[in-house]
């Protein structure tokens, strides 16, 4: 799986927060300037009010200092902690203007994070026992997608590609566009050869005669098994006598996926890591 770099990784949330404030603050909190004195100083406590996996805070530091770096704020939680009761989280001082600005993006944020990574948490607890991971999806809030696959790894979860320039992966489309999954293979490997790329190559098949094809190039990184039910999936293992790495995807949620793990694969994809979460009870009140 790809680590995301740490200079791009920065660059690209510092980047989400100033976009996601420009589409809440327009030409300013007319509210707040209404009603508060411009320099008021006030501090705002961080309750949660339900039981999970907490997410968001390493990423909502970097909200308060990117809205005013003069805020003193502090959390006595950490990423990927387990909150077990109703609590005071943490502070943010200073500037109520500063605060009321950044308040629903901070909250918006840390909610939604934290229901992915303690559904992360918990789905991967119960796979554990079977060697297999816990990969999320491109299945992802348009433009909150670096902060959604963040919150899975928060939650022990694993990051599939990012997006569609880091990984080929040879899906039913390419397939049909290409002619064939062979056809659509060897085309891949010609573009790695010419551009002298080094991305993994996945290829996903639905049958016994696509995963032998796949089985059998030595260039194939992993196959994914897309949308086939756990006894099949156990007939084309059984196939994989060059030991490539399986994953397998298709409406694989927490009511079926202990089926799947069984299987002797390595991962599972889960779009419904991502896309049916309810987001946690958190909220940010001055006192």
């Amino acid at each position: 799986m790809n680590e995301l770099k740490a200079d791009w990784f920065g660059l690209t949330i510092d980047r989400f927060i100033d976009a996601a404030l420009a589409e809440d603050l327009g030409a300013g909190d007319l509210t707040s300037l209404s009603t508060i004195a411009t320099g008021q100083q006030g501090t705002a406590l961080c309750h949660i009010k339900e039981d999970c996996t907490i997410a968001g805070i390493e990423l909502s530091e970097k909200i308060c200092a990117r809205v005013d770096p003069s805020l003193g704020v502090s959390f006595t939680v950490k990423d990927g902690d387990s909150i077990s009761s109703i609590a005071c989280i943490g502070e943010i001082t200073g500037s109520i203007h500063s605060i009321l600005q950044l308040e629903r993006l901070l909250l918006n944020c840390m909610q939604r994070m934290s229901a992915i990574a303690t559904k992360t948490r918990r789905l991967v607890d119960l796979v554990a026992p079977y060697g297999v991971q816990l990969l999320d999806t491109r299945k992802t809030t348009p433009n909150f997608r670096i902060c959604e696959k963040w919150a899975v790894r928060i939650g022990g979860g694993v990051n599939h590609r990012f997006g569609l320039y880091d990984q080929m992966l040879i899906k039913d489309n390419h397939v049909q566009a290409a002619g064939g999954i062979r056809n659509a293979i060897q085309l891949c490997l010609k573009y790695r050869q010419q551009h002298n790329s080094q991305v993994p190559l996945i290829v996903e098949v639905k049958n016994s005669e696509e995963f032998i094809i796949a089985k059998d190039c030595i260039e194939v990184d992993r196959i994914l098994i897309d949308n086939v039910k756990p006894d099949q999936i156990y007939q084309l293992i059984a196939l994989n006598d060059t030991k490539k790495t399986i994953e397998a995807s298709g409406g694989i949620n927490a009511s079926n996926m202990m089926e799947y793990a069984q299987t002797g694969i390595d991962f599972i994809s889960m779009g419904d890591l991502t896309h049916h979460v309810e987001s946690v009870d958190i909220s940010l009140k001055i006192k």
